[in-house]
């Protein structure tokens, strides 16, 4: 009994520490840092304007790719130094006859679908100025987005930039939308003080700039390309700055069905890149980034879902042995706390928003897929080539 108390304990313990504890931490060793070190404040400086291009991947956006095209014509940057790259490969409707009729846009297109990766490794090919901007077909930008990812490269330490990700979601958004734009935000809190400290870990897709130079291409299967990337940025030694006055906008997951795809696809890419960066736990290798990688995602994807199961077990046989008063505590708060996640699985369903619910039941939410996704890397079912899920219609 003695090892299932310890069991219990430490795996309650790495839960707590994989998505609170590494947070307060990184805060406090960040709130020591700056006695030694003054934050750099870059809005104080003139604004940095070299040539960048902007890429684009789309497939088959038809119904999206005039908004996105005039949100692309309408940010603020000198129009002679923005090169816009549109990669449309394997798309079947109108989208590239939509974007032909847009001249300062060159469209790439090959008919066959091999998926993002061999997209942007054969539009890279295609750019012609020393940073590159990545954003997806389905987002919007703001206006003054590249001169605020730009500035960052004025430090030649920095060889990446990560754009905010912000989920719209309407007053009366479904569980699933509340729940995905609340772990946006705590998301962006961690990518802040991972920024400030040293490096983000890992950009989003949706928005994020690279030096060009740094680029290599990345093998034709990955199915998570910003994630590798941004770390075969750190990997020569750069880092990953955070930009939250850039940001990409899009709307939530249209049902349930499709961001739990998207949340597999999303584990499934997570345990393949863990695989091909092994090096990265060899903190002599990369003392900078090592503990920040094995805190903020290794233990996200793998330790922290298995904890959570084996906290609820072996906390049952604990407390069927006879256990002190706490063990039954922590018991009740557990069962609560999924309690309240399958009510918020059953509102969701329904279509019905509650602030209660939705927090635990999207918890529970992702740590589910993480399994399967974990089970789609093991047998090798998750394609590169993704199926774009479907979002949630904005008016205007």
């Amino acid at each position: 009994m003695t090892v299932i108390t310890a069991l219990f304990w430490c795996s309650l313990f790495l839960v707590c520490y994989s998505y609170v504890g590494y947070g307060i931490l990184l805060y406090i060793v960040i709130k020591l840092r700056r006695f030694f070190v003054k934050p750099r404040h870059t809005g104080d400086e003139p604004p940095f304007t070299p040539e960048v291009t902007l890429m684009v991947a789309a497939y088959n956006e038809e119904a999206f790719i005039r908004k996105k095209i005039a949100n692309t014509l309408s940010l603020n940057y000198p129009a002679e130094k923005v090169q816009i790259i549109f990669v449309t490969d394997g798309s079947s409707d109108d989208t590239n006859n939509i974007i032909r009729s847009y001249p300062r846009i060159t469209l790439l297109y090959e008919p066959e679908r091999r998926g993002k990766t061999m997209a942007v490794n054969r539009a890279m090919k295609f750019v012609k100025t020393p940073f590159v901007v990545f954003s997806d077909a389905n987002t919007l930008l703001n206006k003054d987005v590249l001169i605020c990812l730009m500035r960052h490269f004025r430090d030649e330490h920095t060889g990446a930039v990560a754009g905010e990700k912000k989920i719209i979601v309407a007053e009366q958004a479904e569980a699933e939308g509340a729940g995905e734009g609340m772990y946006w935000k705590y998301e962006s809190l961690l990518k802040k003080w991972d920024a400030e400290l040293y490096s983000v870990m890992g950009a989003a897709g949706e928005l994020f700039a690279i030096r060009t130079s740094l680029y290599e291409d990345i093998p034709a299967d990955t199915i998570l390309d910003d994630f590798m990337i941004s770390f075969g940025i750190n990997k020569k030694g750069y880092s990953v700055a955070y930009a939250p006055d850039a940001y990409a906008q899009e709307t939530p997951s249209a049902s349930l069905e499709d961001e739990y795809k998207r949340k597999v696809r999303i584990a499934a890419g997570g345990f393949q890149s863990m695989s091909r960066l092994m090096d990265l736990l060899n903190i002599f290798r990369y003392p900078k980034i090592t503990w920040q990688y094995v805190s903020h995602r290794v233990f996200r994807w793998t330790v922290a879902p298995l904890c959570l199961l084996l906290t609820l077990l072996t906390n049952i046989i604990v407390c069927a042995s006879g256990a002190p008063f706490i063990y039954w505590l922590i018991l009740l708060m557990q069962v609560a706390f999924y309690g309240m996640a399958l009510v918020g699985y059953a509102l969701a369903r329904k279509q019905v928003k509650s602030k209660v619910f939705y927090i635990p039941f999207y918890f529970v939410f992702m740590n589910v897929a993480v399994y399967q996704g974990f089970g789609r890397f093991l047998r090798k079912k998750q394609s590169a080539v993704w199926d774009r899920s479907q979002r949630q219609l904005t008016t205007g």
